[in-house]
């Protein structure tokens, strides 16, 4: 059993969501995540091997036709309709498995739909490729611009972006979790030196990314992490760093996340939405398995 979790830039049109979120089968939803801040979703969908192709393809094709970036104004950074899409294995004997799908999806994706796609992490063919942050960098139009003046090659498909699309991001990996803490405050740039000073690239936790982030629809600012190694970094380690500067109002998991990630996490600080049933991994797999 494998994991594929898309990331999409549509946050508020609910009924383009719901449909979404069909176009991925044959693999079995296991939770969607919605942002409209963000302008961004994000399926949680498990599946056999030989599926996950088949179902990245599918979804891409419907995600081209429903999202135009053109009008896109999610604060998350990206550079295409189908900004994402990861294949994730739970264990290392899987990690071949969960290569295979993703450079089959990729080489798919970008045949049929013209989209470039970029091999990121570890299945990355270049430096300058390693991380989601390098390829963002500038959004959409920036992308369109590096590849029309050939800094940037995609793995797959054609050597510019899609008009409307972009581009999509492809990797395999382990579970990688996606966690938001809300501050008590609107204040960014209290948000922005919190997320400078914990992200790794600035010396901080290792494999950890963070960005601050404005939250119009609750009047707060956000610190939004992606942790790439749980295990080194807890969640409750990220809850007590950011308390140190800020008071937190409550906190949030976008998809799934292990069962260890939550060690030790502090019983005062809500989770929004949280449910143990739909958001542990090992729980949420016992309805497909």
């Amino acid at each position: 059993m494998l994991l594929t979790v898309p990331n999409v830039s549509e946050g508020r049109d609910r009924e383009a969501i719901e449909s979404l979120a069909r176009s991925f089968a044959p693999a079995r939803l296991l939770d969607v995540h919605t942002d409209p801040d963000h302008g961004r979703s994000v399926f949680t969908l498990a599946a056999e091997q030989g599926e996950i192709a088949e179902a990245l393809l599918g979804g891409a094709r419907a995600t081209v036709a429903a999202i135009d970036l053109t009008g896109h104004a999610g604060l998350h950074p990206h550079v295409g309709a189908l900004d994402v899409a990861p294949v994730v294995y739970l264990d290392d004997a899987d990690r071949g498995a969960a290569c295979a799908e993703a450079l089959t999806a990729g080489a798919l994706i970008g045949e049929e739909l013209g989209l470039p796609v970029f091999l990121y992490g570890q299945l990355a063919t270049s430096d300058g490729t390693r991380e989601r942050a390098d390829i963002r960098r500038g959004g959409p139009r920036e992308l369109a611009r590096r590849l029309e003046a050939g800094e940037l090659r995609p793995d797959y498909g054609p050597p510019r972006a899609h008009p409307t699309a972009g581009a999509v991001l492809v990797t395999a990996r382990p579970p990688l979790v996606a966690f938001n803490i809300d501050l008590a405050t609107g204040d960014l740039e209290l948000a922005r030196r919190i997320a400078a000073r914990l992200r790794e690239s600035n010396g901080g936790l290792a494999g950890v990314r963070a960005i601050g982030l404005p939250l119009a629809h609750r009047g707060r600012a956000q610190v939004s992490f992606n942790v790439h190694d749980h295990r080194a970094v807890p969640l409750r380690v990220l809850v007590e760093e950011v308390a140190r500067e800020a008071p937190i109002a409550e906190a949030e998991l976008v998809g799934l996340a292990p069962r260890a990630a939550f060690d030790g996490f502090p019983e005062d600080v809500p989770l929004r939405g949280f449910s143990p049933e739909r958001h542990l991994i090992e729980e949420a797999l016992r309805s497909v398995t």
